[in-house]
């Protein structure tokens, strides 16, 4: 796509900058902050049986943690050693050893006793193990029994009545890659994976923008553009050495913006524990917030365009980038026709910020020559995600934000490899190299030498939902392979979760840790396969980051905790696919990982060099430095087109408030801690402005019931810098007051914000109790409060 190579490492500026300290205290002493170096201590402690094999790990693997892409203790954006507590957090899942079987065996009731917290400490899941109906206890199982078990259950089912899930934990693009083949290979549509629920808005957007679903800039790029904006994304916490390329920014005269309703502490000041000046005075990282409504950033955004035309009346080409338009945009006199009809009123209403503030950022862009977007779940996972981001293009594409250096639009994703899951085809809605659809389809086909299920999969809340369909239902899913994940703790209706999947006649969860969802039963049996990690895949794994570098960890030897019967991930697929059609399965057999990514490069044309990375340190980023280079999109006109967004109805009644779901000190569903480091916030907290807590007689740490025609939700109130109207609550915690069924209208995945209403406890439980009493009695009637 791009002409231009990705430079390689930059060299950090060797000089102090006493104006981006936060404190001159040593250490952040005093202040609400992470505990870096106790944290540290306590992970080598945690590790301390396996050290010699964490070190390893550590020095020569990839980043199993987030999507940055650290190799070693390196990456491609800035010279030195890297490394951060997410990723610490998680290596012990890849240092442990077995569950110690008195455990593993216990009685069901007593294995419930343990949250997922408790069960991942336990240790890794030693064997293949069965739960049959009405059973006690996990018995022990050959692999044999076990595959042939599965395999004789898909034999008798219609391929649309099973579904295939992959998670985002450590899995690699050779994995993800076997698994939509073998999918298809058993006439199979129904797979989904765990990146679709975070980001496909995203790559549905860019898709309908620019031509392409993924990042055109690298973080280098952040590295000097004038304005590195950020919507809906706590980057410092999901990615804590993004914070490293973030200080480098600031030393080069950029300025950070954050467009969130918190004002979140880790995107104000940070202490990077990896860089010697922040690590002891800290770094103060955003320069404004602007603290936008939950669900807001489509009307902010028409203010900001709004006041670009107006300028441009005043003075032509003082704001849009009228050359760049005309070479390379379609749609513009749609798009400003829309956005000249929007109401100031409304605008200001919906965003929640104000006409000057707006005007205010609409201006600094206008004077800025360059400019990188970067997003994350802040604006994915709404009903409306992808106009939120087709909106964030536009802004892009009237400034020519795109196709050059410090210029460009990055969906800014949490968990390793999540960009290689779709580009390997593990998706409803894709294959390899293209989309499901027309001419891609016959590639695929070719090089497959199999004919491909024409029917189109449904996703992953579909297929739960489809679980409980009436009998005879052809799409009544009845048996459920996993590769990770925690549909009870990452799906909205948790109660409908847990009934979907225990109306499941088979239920496979193919994982190395245990977690909650793994001990409800099944109508006829659940199976549990003992995985290997990426770092014990044999001839090693590919996972892509953000920026679309693909990056080779190579297979890590000595894990003193070796479990002996796990088995690599891609590899069971196969065997799966041998037991079911085993005269076929010639067609999706590989003799080894390099054979898997020989066999990607031809599959997607973008991977090319794929299957040339073979040792330690090798990578390759696809696409070249920039995704539409000089402004020229892979669209069919080679074009970008703006899209004309409406502001949405968030359907809010009088009284209500906006909420959206948060992570704490976690990894995705896996918390690792009930207080969270940056703002001493515990799980059951409700987070909430302290001038809507006057209106509603609350006071700081008092307890409120948060509640919808959905759930409830009883907490503590503490009282952040959030706009008001708005709440957050932690995820999963807060997942029983969002419902199942509503979807993103194109992606089609969860909406996680919902409007609720906000009580003090006493006062709510003094209500409902009341509906108890035959009658009110008189002396009962006053109001309590």
């Amino acid at each position: 796509m791009g002409k231009t190579k990705h430079p390689g490492p930059m060299k950090k500026a060797k000089m102090p900058d006493p104006s981006l300290w936060v404190s001159p205290v040593p250490f952040g002493l005093g202040k609400i902050k992470p505990k870096h170096i106790r944290d540290s201590i306590k992970v080598a402690w945690d590790n301390k049986d396996n050290l010699g094999y964490a070190s390893r790990i550590i020095s020569k693997g990839v980043c199993d943690g987030c999507a940055l892409g650290v190799a070693g203790l390196y990456d491609q954006t800035l010279t030195g050693p890297h490394l951060c507590t997410t990723r610490l957090n998680v290596l012990r899942l890849n240092t442990m050893p077995a569950i110690k079987e008195e455990i593993l065996h216990a009685d069901i009731d007593e294995l419930k006793k343990y949250d997922s917290t408790e069960l991942r400490k336990l240790g890794r899941i030693p064997y293949p193990l069965i739960r049959r109906k009405g059973e006690r206890k996990f018995s022990r199982l050959t692999w044999d029994d076990a595959m042939d078990m599965i395999a004789g259950k898909m034999k008798k089912l219609n391929p649309k009545q099973y579904a295939f899930y992959l998670t985002s934990r450590g899995i690699t693009n050779e994995s993800y890659y076997v698994a939509g083949k073998v999918a298809r290979f058993l006439g199979a549509n129904n797979i989904d994976n765990a990146s679709r629920i975070c980001h496909s808005p995203s790559k549905t957007a860019l898709k309908r923008s620019i031509g392409v679903g993924a990042s055109t800039v690298n973080y280098q790029d952040w590295i000097g553009t004038d304005v590195l904006l950020f919507w809906g994304s706590v980057a410092s916490n999901a990615s804590p050495v993004s914070s490293k390329y973030m200080l480098e920014a600031k030393k080069r005269g950029t300025k950070i913006i954050v467009i969130n309703p918190y004002r979140e502490p880790a995107m104000e000041n940070y202490w990077i524990p990896s860089n010697v000046e922040s690590a002891l005075f800290g770094t103060k990282l955003a320069d404004d917030f602007y603290q936008v409504n939950i669900g807001g950033d489509i009307a902010f955004m028409h203010g900001i365009m709004k006041h670009w035309f107006e300028m441009e009346e005043t003075a032509h080409g003082s704001a849009i980038n009228h050359e760049f338009v005309e070479k390379h945009v379609n749609g513009y006199e749609e798009l400003k026709a829309n956005v000249v009809a929007q109401n100031w009123d409304e605008i200001v209403k919906s965003s929640g910020i104000s006409k000057e503030r707006i005007i205010e950022l609409a201006e600094l862009l206008a004077k800025s020559k360059n400019a990188v977007f970067a997003w994350a779940l802040g604006l994915t996972m709404h009903s409306f995600a992808t106009d939120n981001i087709s909106q964030v293009a536009n802004l892009a594409l009237l400034r020519g934000y795109l196709g050059r250096k410090h210029a460009g639009l990055m969906p800014f994703r949490g968990h390793s490899s999540v960009q290689g899951s779709g580009e390997m085809g593990a998706d409803p809605f894709v294959l390899p190299g293209g989309d499901f659809y027309g001419e891609n389809i016959e590639r695929i086909e070719k090089l497959w030498g199999f004919t491909l299920p024409k029917w189109q999969g449904d996703t992953v809340g579909i297929t739960l939902e489809n679980i409980v369909l009436p009998e005879g239902h052809e799409r009544k899913v009845r048996l459920y392979y996993m590769s990770g994940g925690n549909f009870l703790e990452t799906m909205p209706d948790p109660h409908f979760v847990e009934k979907a999947l225990s109306e499941l006649e088979i239920r496979v969860h193919q994982d190395i840790i245990l977690n909650t969802s793994t001990l409800i039963d099944a109508k006829e049996a659940v199976i549990v396969l003992p995985a290997k990690t990426r770092y014990e895949q044999e001839g090693g794994g590919t996972s892509t980051s953000t920026e679309r570098m693909v990056y080779f960890s190579p297979e890590i030897e000595g894990n003193k905790n070796r479990i002996e019967e796990a088995r690599t991930e891609w590899k069971i697929y196969i065997d799966l696919a041998k037991r079911v059609n085993p005269m076929m399965a010639h067609l999706v057999d590989f003799k080894d990982a390099d054979d898997v990514r020989a066999e990607i490069a031809k599959a997607n044309p973008s991977y090319e060099g794929v299957q040339h990375l073979k040792k330690q340190g090798d990578v390759f980023q696809w696409g070249g430095a920039w995704l539409c280079e000089d402004g020229i999109c892979p669209t069919p006109d080679g074009k970008g087109n703006l899209i004309p967004v409406e502001i949405p109805d968030l359907g809010m009644k009088k009284g209500q408030y906006l909420l959206t779901t948060r992570r704490g000190k976690q990894f995705n569903s896996m918390v690792y801690s009930t207080k969270d480091s940056f703002n001493n916030a515990e799980r059951y907290d409700v987070l909430m402005n302290a001038e809507d807590a006057k209106e509603l007689r609350v006071t700081e740490g008092e307890g409120v019931v948060v509640y919808n025609g959905f759930g409830v939700f009883q907490g503590r109130a503490k009282f952040v810098d959030i706009a008001r109207g708005n709440v957050e609550v932690h995820f999963p915690e807060g997942n029983f007051l969002l419902p199942r069924g509503r979807y993103e209208k194109y992606a089609r995945i969860p909406d996680y914000n919902i409007a609720v209403s906000v009580e003090k406890a006493d006062r709510f439980n003094a209500r409902k109790d009341r509906k108890y009493l035959e009658k009110p009695i008189e002396d009962l009637e006053t109001t309590v409060g």
